[in-house]
């Protein structure tokens, strides 16, 4: 009998023992070939010799020492390389301990940045829907998973939702994709009307929108319009990094692709690379210097944020990420990677859309190709994949309401940048054969 309260209480997990690279392997000596990073975090891999050392050093030297009282040149050092390497116009790193404290943090520091500057009225936030941006309530709620939210709706602040950019379900017959995302984007400006500009502060959206749609990415041209809308009525733009930044798409920062920069963004899984929970939230030199200049204290703050080991696991991540070499990586093997998924599903009768950017991909399943029409949710598709794979040694990331948060399946595959070629084929091929088992039971 366990007395660890699982996510499921139904839950009959194996044991995770060890690590070796792309591989996790429990008590049973098992091998799961790690498709997914758990949900886009393992990065590195399960055994980087680089972090593991960075890690123990820090550990020899300093475990912790509060930020109420002290710096830490761990901090320091991962805040400057970071800031080096962000979007223009972002001149100041808050670590935080993860993604939910990351989308909290920059809500918070959006309302206080407009009490600073004297637009108290400032304090709606707009969001897409199917969208996730953390599990805390104020994450939840800026969150667009109607699932998700509904056990705890009462207890959130209110957040507008407008469409996401899903141009597999929504752009219609003989429209581009430019003109689908120009029409999807100007859906801000009809909120912000409605609203009213003057109650508006922040428009949070993910590049690409990870574990509830799939990997979805943005068309051409519709975050430059979101960018042009927010900067005529002096909104902030919160970019959520967290799942689709560090790497993963294959830039740093996801937002590089779009050609945009945002006032804040958050990120976290790849930053600490599963070595030490850890997230960062970066905002402009504009806000940071109006709080500066006006009550001079961010009021927020975690006991543990900016944790000396988890700096210093951060900061040698980011520094494999920023060598030069491992990004153009994730570029080559993230084409590798959509190919071999075109190969083994790309005329599946139950695969309707192959997308994504990088090592970061979505399968989304249908039970009719020319319709488009989902499976029955009581089927539980995602959940007879996620099992089969479980049971060939694949792990992947399958999950259920990609529509609407009810209807709807996909996969999503964020593998090791570290994943080989022979690796990204057995994926491929273990999944399509996982993805057979369960529409067939």
């Amino acid at each position: 009998m366990s007395a660890l309260f699982h996510r499921s209480c139904t839950a009959n997990l194996p044991v995770a023992d060890t690590g070796d690279g792309c591989y996790l392997i429990d008590t049973d000596g098992k091998k799961y070939l790690d498709a997914c990073g758990g949900a886009a975090v393992s990065c590195l891999g399960h055994s980087d010799v680089a972090v593991r050392g960075a890690i123990r050093d820090q550990l020899d030297r300093l475990p912790f020492a509060h930020t109420g009282f002290f710096t830490s040149q761990a901090a320091e050092s991962l805040a400057e390389l970071l800031v080096h390497h962000a979007p223009d116009g972002i001149a100041r790193m808050y670590p935080v301990s993860g993604g939910s404290e990351a989308v909290e943090a920059a809500i918070k520091l959006a309302r206080q940045y407009f009490l600073e500057t004297g637009q108290p009225t400032r304090h709606r936030i707009i969001a897409r829907r199917q969208s996730y941006h953390g599990n805390t309530l104020g994450a939840l709620a800026a969150g667009g998973n109607m699932w998700r939210r509904a056990p705890f709706s009462d207890l959130m602040v209110e957040t507008s939702h407008i469409s996401p950019c899903y141009a597999y379900r929504d752009r219609q017959d003989g429209e581009t994709p430019e003109a689908y995302g120009l029409r999807v984007a100007d859906e801000l400006e009809v909120e912000i009307q409605r609203l009213g500009p003057e109650t508006v502060m922040a428009f949070i959206a993910e590049p690409v929108v990870g574990a509830t749609a799939g990997a979805v990415p943005a068309v051409p041209g519709y975050f430059r319009r979101i960018r042009d809308i927010c900067d005529r009525h002096g909104i902030l733009l919160i970019l959520d990094e967290v799942m689709c930044g560090m790497g993963r798409t294959g830039t740093l920062f996801a937002s590089e692709q779009d050609g945009i920069a945002p006032d804040i963004v958050t990120i976290a899984k790849g930053l600490g690379a599963g070595y030490q929970p850890v997230g960062a939230m970066l905002c402009s030199a504009r806000i940071y210097d109006a709080i500066r200049d006006g009550s001079g204290f961010f009021q927020h703050g975690h006991t543990y944020i900016g944790h000396p080991m988890a700096m210093a696991a951060a900061l040698a991540v980011l520094t494999r990420l920023t060598d030069g070499q491992t990004l153009p990586r994730v570029a080559r093997a993230g084409d590798l990677l959509h190919s071999a998924l075109q190969d083994r599903l790309g005329q599946h009768p139950h695969v309707g859309d192959i997308r994504g950017r990088g090592l970061f991909r979505g399968i989304e399943l249908v039970a009719d190709r020319a319709t488009k029409e989902p499976f029955d949710p009581a089927l539980n598709l995602h959940k007879r994949i996620k099992a089969n794979a479980m049971q060939d040694g694949l792990m992947c990331y399958p999950m259920g309401g990609t529509i609407d948060g009810q209807h709807g399946d996909h996969v999503l595959l964020a593998p090791p940048f570290i994943v080989t070629d022979d690796q990204i084929g057995q994926i491929a091929d273990i999944l399509a054969g996982a993805i057979d088992r369960a529409i067939a039971d």
